[in-house]
């Protein structure tokens, strides 16, 4: 009877339930799941019909299952698909389907680049003069995926655009009503706006295509004009981009597009700074009990280190060294190495990184990735030599890879967000970067899987994803161990790196 009394008011744990892994038919690169914020991306290919996708594989983490949605049957990833996860507590998930379909639509003697709104299902073009809309000939078109059909088909037929003209797009069993639309300009030559780098500069303009197009800059006050070589211009139909080198820093120029003949407006640019983070040569250590820190004493931090993690069950596997590219100052040695007692611990890749270490959550990591940057480099350069160790320790989803040769990676990149770029290693909450992100305004990497005794020069080149995009952070971060966020990597790799130096110039 006073047993029955008892009131059970023990909570059960939150424990957030997740997908570790999904597949599909006709994905172009991996699931990419989100367990930060619950959620799946698939990016398909056009060969797939996004409303009616089946899902071939799927993994929860242990003890989860669904209880709302139906992954067993076709699902529609034109809208969010939602599934709810339970593990104690229930938790909703979003899968989300991505399909970058290529369209086009290019007329002959077009002005400027042709604009295809998908929302509203509408194409404007653009040529030179009123009289032009009457006697447009259609050279390509294509506005649904590879296996959609248009009819009427307009390529190689000349129709006016004095009126709209509709044209039916029919994929996967589904028509789609497009409407075309004609415009027309007076002057054929426009210079539409210019990016101002450090000693880089980008000048977009539009023209007739077919024509003698281009862009010429001179700096600010000067009255010679210099035309961009032929070489470092871009066209896509009769629009075009100039990218300019070898400028000179701080300074103000003026570009102007041409067209045969035809000048548009003049705009101007200005160009940035020559910048490099603190301590870019690596020379700069301190020493806190066990935890080696890359800052001088007493100095302000902004590399960070995983030793504070390392160092819960063993010593620092980021450290000074001697052994460096000249033989004078101090380079960074990363090694990865088992810590623990026994086979109680983890596997601990070296590494070092733009940021800090915020806290260790239970066995794992949960670091800043960035600091705060606003100008843009092209290039990073710098040192490095490597131990491949064979790979001794996985997770299940690199299981495959034990025995094979560990990769080392050193990569950068410039990011637009918010805030720094939070690391969580856990993989109840894992938060790992996505190269490909939409806060990614630039990113490069190098990496090998093999050793290299002697130090060799590196350079990554950074691949922007828009040359108007001012990023908030720059990241560099180097690992001994690609996949040490997976706690996957070979214990006794060692990276040793030096003389880290931003290029602004291509």
């Amino acid at each position: 009877m006073l047993h029955g009394c008892l009131k059970n008011d023990i909570p059960y744990p939150r424990i957030q339930p997740n997908f570790t892994e999904m597949d599909a038919p006709g994905l172009i690169k991996a699931a990419e799941i989100d367990s930060a914020n619950r959620l799946v991306t698939l990016t398909f290919d056009e060969s797939v019909d996004i409303r009616n996708v089946p899902i071939t594989s799927y993994s929860l983490s242990e003890g989860a299952s669904i209880v709302s949605g139906d992954l067993d049957k076709p699902i529609d990833l034109s809208r969010y698909y939602i599934v709810t996860l339970r593990l104690y507590q229930d938790y909703d998930w979003v899968i989300q389907g991505k399909q970058n379909i290529e369209r086009y639509f290019t007329i002959e003697n077009q002005v400027g680049a042709t604009i295809i709104d998908v929302t509203g299902r509408r194409v404007v073009v653009t040529v030179a003069g009123k009289e032009a809309l009457e006697t447009v000939k259609v050279l390509t078109m294509k506005l649904g995926p590879d296996n959609s059909t248009i009819d009427p088909d307009l390529i190689g037929h000349t129709v006016s655009l004095h009126k709209p003209i509709e044209v039916t797009v029919n994929s996967f069993g589904k028509e789609e009503v497009w409407t075309i639309y004609g415009e027309y300009v007076e002057s054929t030559v426009e210079t539409m706006h210019a990016d101002g780098w450090t000693q880089v500069g980008w000048v977009y303009g539009s023209g007739v295509s077919g024509r003698d197009n281009g862009v010429e800059f001179r700096v600010k006050g000067e009255t010679e004009w210099t035309r961009v070589p032929d070489g470092w211009v871009t066209h896509t139909g009769g629009t075009f981009c100039a990218r300019i080198i070898n400028l000179n820093p701080l300074t103000t120029y003026e570009a102007r597009a041409f067209s045969d003949s035809e000048v548009g407006k003049i705009v101007e640019f200005k160009t940035g700074s020559i910048l490099q983070v603190p301590n870019s040569t690596l020379d700069e250590w301190s020493k806190d009990g066990k935890i080696w820190n890359p800052w001088p004493e007493g100095g302000e931090p902004y590399w960070g280190t995983g030793n504070k993690g390392a160092t819960t069950l063993g010593e620092s596997n980021t450290v000074p060294t001697e052994d460096t590219s000249t033989g004078k100052g101090l380079a960074a040695m990363l090694e990865t190495r088992f810590v623990g007692i026994g086979v109680i611990g983890k596997l601990a890749a070296g590494n070092i990184f733009v940021g800090s270490y915020v806290r260790t959550d239970g066995t794992n990591g949960v670091l800043s990735f960035g600091r705060h940057f606003t100008e843009r480099p092209t290039k990073l350069r710098g040192y490095l030599k490597y131990n491949s160790a064979p790979i001794s320790h996985t997770n299940n989803e690199f299981a495959s890879l034990k025995g094979e040769p560990d990769t080392c990676i050193v990569w950068c990149s410039l990011i637009d967000s918010s805030e720094p770029f939070e690391i969580r290693t856990n993989p109840a909450n894992r938060s790992l970067f996505d190269p490909n992100g939409s806060y990614v305004v630039a990113y490069g990497k190098y990496q090998s899987g093999q050793s290299i005794p002697e130090y060799v020069p590196f350079e990554i080149e950074l691949n922007y994803t828009s040359t108007s995009r001012v990023p908030k952070y720059i990241l560099i971060v180097g690992s001994a161990s690609k996949y040490g966020d997976y706690f996957t990597g070979g214990a006794g790799s060692v990276l040793c790196l030096d003389d880290l130096e931003l290029i602004y110039d291509y």
